[in-house]
């Protein structure tokens, strides 16, 4: 069967929403708030025998430098104000008119292993994006992306495209049958474009065929965090925050004692309660993230309708009793916490507005106790939500709901890889093992860009920094055995099972 670029199937990276929608609603709150902060991100490869010919290499540097032909169509914008009304005019017109620059923002480079100069010759990739954050923050995606493509394009050949459709079909089914809420998120570590949309089509196939007669039917699939193939199959976007939100504004304020609690009143600000309303907790450990999740929402931080670019989304509508616009006060960090701000029974806290948690580093088991014990301790009754989105497989998902309910939360799972870079090796019927391959933002307002994490495996960022912050936080280490990141998804002598997949 022919490969993305081979008759007529696309290759490639070539829509800015061909991307994770917690960029689009990042980018928007960047526009707002940080719209002059410079920033540099960094690539990892956590699977460094795995590596790249210099011709895989060649190719993704093409398609990384075709990256600057991409603008916004006039029917994605459209698309854009009617499926994410949460993203304020100002955020679209920039986004109508943006294009990115990546023979100025990308540096990229080969290290050959012994520079024979050969086509064939493996060596390892380095890759850095710098610029402004507004700009340089829609890279991490596609890059990601094109650099698995170039992986399974050039040096793991053997494997096709037979049955991914059926695949992913079963999958679903599997799911839904067992009654699970879940989404697509495997755009980063897909194996391609075009293995990604036939997941699309499988998932979508089995949800409307709806649940086996052994499912009470609460079972959905509740759609991809891709925005381009939520356009494409009708299906909703999903998806809210990720830790580079958290991490840049740590790094702007060297504020890691408040900067939780900074991030979520700058979230609301620009979005407004019960919108995005799923928090991500683990950036610098839960312990941290809850002690400002319980802190009271002061009057100012509210979304206020306006058509100037520092005004948030008209959308967005807020339940407290006064609505001001942050264009008429100082943002938090530059204005303190007023002393009566938190005053009277009216506030609600972080926990009471937001819809739930996102759990995505750490034992998941342990992670719901804690939230069970916080919500308890908070007297927090609401049903709360939580997104299960680190190495998610079928049983595990299984596992992670029976846990979640019988803890009277309402459990939904983001699965990643596991649906998109699922082959097998058809010489040896082995697994045909995905890249673990990252990139985070490694600075911000030129000082070093960090993240914790419930898991020792997943501490991302420069040494020293990282050990500063954790003596500031009180952190105690925690290290998950089942979080290897070198063999997050299982070896080629391996099982070619659901248990070695990870998002």
């Amino acid at each position: 069967m022919a490969r993305d670029g081979e008759d007529g199937l696309p290759e490639g990276v070539f829509s800015f929403l061909d991307t994770d929608l917690y960029k689009l609603t990042m980018q928007c709150a960047v526009l707002k708030y940080f719209p002059a902060v410079h920033v540099t991100y960094a690539f990892t490869n956590r699977t460094p025998h795995m590596r790249l010919s210099r011709k895989a290499f060649d190719w993704l540097s093409e398609q990384i430098s075709k990256l600057g032909n991409i603008s916004l169509s006039q029917q994605e914008l459209d698309y854009l104000k009617n499926a994410c009304p949460y993203l304020n005019d100002p955020y679209l017109r920039y986004l109508k008119a943006f294009s990115l620059r990546p023979s100025e923002q990308v540096t990229i480079a080969f290290t050959p292993s012994n520079d024979s100069g050969q086509s064939e010759e493996l060596g390892d990739v380095h890759m850095e994006v710098a610029g402004l954050w507004v700009e340089a923050i829609l890279y991490e995606i596609p890059l990601l992306a094109l650099t698995s493509e170039a992986y399974f394009k050039f040096c793991d050949t053997e494997w096709t495209y037979d049955r991914q459709e059926e695949k992913a079909y079963g999958k679903g089914i599997r799911l839904l049958e067992n009654d699970c809420v879940f989404s697509e998120f495997g755009t980063r570590r897909r194996r391609d474009y075009h293995t990604q949309d036939m997941v699309i089509r499988g998932l979508k196939r089995a949800a409307k065929q709806g649940t086996c007669a052994t499912g009470k039917g609460t079972g959905a699939l509740s759609g991809t965090s891709n925005v381009h193939f939520a356009m494409k199959y009708n299906i909703p976007p999903v998806g809210t925050v990720a830790h580079e939100w958290f991490m840049g504004i740590a790094a702007f304020t060297n504020d890691y004692e408040h900067v939780s609690e900074i991030a979520l009143r700058y979230w609301i600000g620009c979005f407004g309660e019960g919108v995005l309303g799923i928090a991500l907790t683990d950036t610098f450990g839960t312990p941290v993230f809850l002690k400002a999740f319980k802190q009271p929402i002061p009057h100012y931080t509210n979304a206020a309708a306006g058509a100037a670019s520092t005004l948030a989304s008209a959308a967005a509508v807020s339940t407290l009793p006064s609505i001001d616009s942050l264009a008429e006060t100082k943002p938090p960090i530059h204005a303190p916490l007023p002393r009566n701000a938190t005053d009277g029974a009216n506030l609600r806290s972080y926990a009471q507005v937001f819809s739930g948690v996102r759990q995505d580093s750490g034992d998941p088991t342990a992670f719901i106790r804690v939230m069970r014990d916080f919500y308890d301790r908070e007297s927090i009754t609401d049903k709360k939500t939580i997104v299960f989105s680190d190495s998610l497989n079928i049983e595990l998902c299984l596992e992670y709901k029976q846990a979640a309910e019988e803890a009277g939360f309402q459990p939904t799972f983001g699965v990643g890889t596991f649906l998109t870079n699922d082959f097998l090796n058809t010489s040896s019927g082995k697994k045909s093992v995905p890249l673990n391959i990252v990139i985070k933002l490694s600075s911000a307002a030129g000082k070093p860009a960090i993240k914790i994490s419930d898991n020792i495996g997943k501490n991302t960022g420069d040494f020293q920094t990282v050990h500063d912050a954790k003596q500031r936080l009180g952190y105690m280490e925690h290290e998950w055995t089942a979080g290897d990141e070198k063999t997050r998804w299982g070896t080629a002598e391996g099982r070619a099972t659901t248990q070695q997949v990870s998002t």
